[in-house]
Formats: C-alpha cells, sequence, structure tokens
C-alpha cells in the first residue's frame, strides 16, 4: 500500500468498514485508504483494529478504530454515531462482519445457528440501519454488502452460514427498493472462497469439495476484492 491518494476514486469520502481488522475487510480498508477515502473501521478485536489503522497511518492514510461487535444493537448505535461525530458524514458502508464455523446439520448446535445469524445477517441489518438514518438527511450513501457465494448454492455443513448469506442477499434487494428514494443505493457482492482467516476453521475435505466446484479450481487472495468494491463504492451520474 502506497500514501494516501488525494486523486484517488475515493477521495473525500468517507467509509464505514465492519469487521476490517482481518481478512477481507483489512484488505479494504488498506484499499479504500489508498483510493483517498477516510475510513472508519468498525472491529471488536482492539489488536485487529488499532493493528490496521497503524497500518493505514504508517502508508499516510486516514483511518480510526471503533470498538463495535455488530451483533450488539447498542454498540452499532454508538460506533456509528461516534464515526458520523468524528468525519462529519458517512459516504459508503461495507457490511463484511462475519464469522465461518462448520458442523454436520445434525450436530448443529442453537448456540452455533444463533451466533452466525446474530453476526452476519443481524449485524448487517443493525448497521444497515443505523448508517442508513444517517445517508438518508444527506440523501446520498452507499451500502455494499458482502453476501457470499455460498448463500446461492450451499454447502455442506455449513447450513447455518449459507442461510445468513441468503439472507443477506434478502435484505440488499428489499434495501435496495426502499432506500433508491433518499438517494442510497443498497448492492450486495457474492465473492467465492477467498484466503483468509475465516477458512482456517474449515475441514480440509470441504475445502477441495468447494475447489472442486469452481471454474479454474482455486482461492481468491484476498487484495483481489478491492477493485470490486471500489466499483460499487464510488458516486455515479444518478447521485
Amino acid at each position: 500500500m502506497t500514501g494516501r491518494n488525494a486523486g484517488g476514486r475515493l477521495a473525500g469520502q468517507v467509509a464505514v468498514i465492519t469487521g476490517g481488522g482481518s481478512g477481507i475487510g483489512r484488505g479494504l480498508v488498506l484499499g479504500f485508504a489508498q483510493e483517498g477515502a477516510r475510513v472508519a473501521v468498525l472491529e471488536r478485536d482492539p489488536v485487529r483494529g488499532r493493528a490496521v489503522v497503524e497500518a493505514v497511518a504508517a502508508a499516510g492514510g486516514d483511518a480510526r478504530w471503533f470498538d463495535c461487535d455488530v451483533s450488539r444493537a447498542e454498540q452499532v448505535t454508538r460506533a456509528v454515531t461516534a464515526a458520523a461525530d468524528e468525519y462529519g458524514s458517512i459516504d459508503v458502508l461495507v457490511n463484511n462482519a462475519g464469522i465461518t464455523t462448520t458442523a454436520p446439520l445434525g450436530e448443529l448446535s442453537l448456540r452455533q445457528w444463533s451466533e452466525t445469524i446474530a453476526v452476519d445477517l443481524t449485524g448487517v441489518f443493525l448497521m444497515t440501519q443505523a448508517v442508513s438514518g444517517v445517508m438518508m438527511g444527506q440523501r446520498r450513501g452507499r451500502i455494499i454488502n458482502i453476501a457470499s457465494q455460498l448463500g446461492l448454492r450451499g454447502a455442506p455443513q455449513m447450513a447455518h452460514y449459507c442461510a445468513a448469506k441468503a439472507g443477506v442477499l434478502g435484505l440488499t434487494r428489499a434495501c435496495a427498493r426502499e432506500l433508491v428514494a433518499h438517494g442510497i443505493r443498497v448492492n450486495a457482492i457474492a465473492p467465492g472462497p477467498t484466503m483468509t482467516e475465516n477458512l482456517a476453521g474449515v475441514p480440509q475435505g470441504i475445502l477441495d469439495e468447494i475447489r472442486s466446484e469452481l471454474p479454474i479450481e482455486c482461492f481468491a487472495a484476498r487484495h483481489r476484492c478491492r477493485g470490486t468494491l471500489g466499483r460499487a463504492a464510488t458516486r455515479d451520474r444518478y447521485q
């Protein structure tokens, strides 16, 4: 990553990225900052949150860490309010925070199910609800939800994750129709398997099965997501 780009595609924009301390989220924070955005990093792990902010600062960018568990409504409200107060506006929200575990359907506990839905789906709802309130006052904004191809086609031993990501797609469609009248675009991106920390706990057999269904039988690197997200985050002539 090089220094903040005053002429970048996101110059002058404020982006809120959840789960920005690791995986795809960390790559997005670094990429958005490189394109000139000021980035609010919402992350519940303070070590990871501070580390990515330091990496952005070392490269000449502008990022702030806000402690937030997206599954907790009170923490979401507090973090979004603090970010809006800090930067004065929110132009882009990337709902990236998520967790991944595996279990055969017959062994999937209600706790695993509930925790995954709480972070991967309810967290998207809570963040969208809070940030859209800010964006409505501005009459502009872009919300980008990170879904998954598994929300479209499913995968063995991942019923909870697949259900959550399918829910994200439905939530995205509903919010897109409702918020467009307020100048807010809502989109989802459904990446395939990406080499991040989240895959560390997925059994090799499941990874091999997922890989075998891919056209080129390889997983993406997390930095490859930056370009797609950058295009979705930029303003266009309709805004």
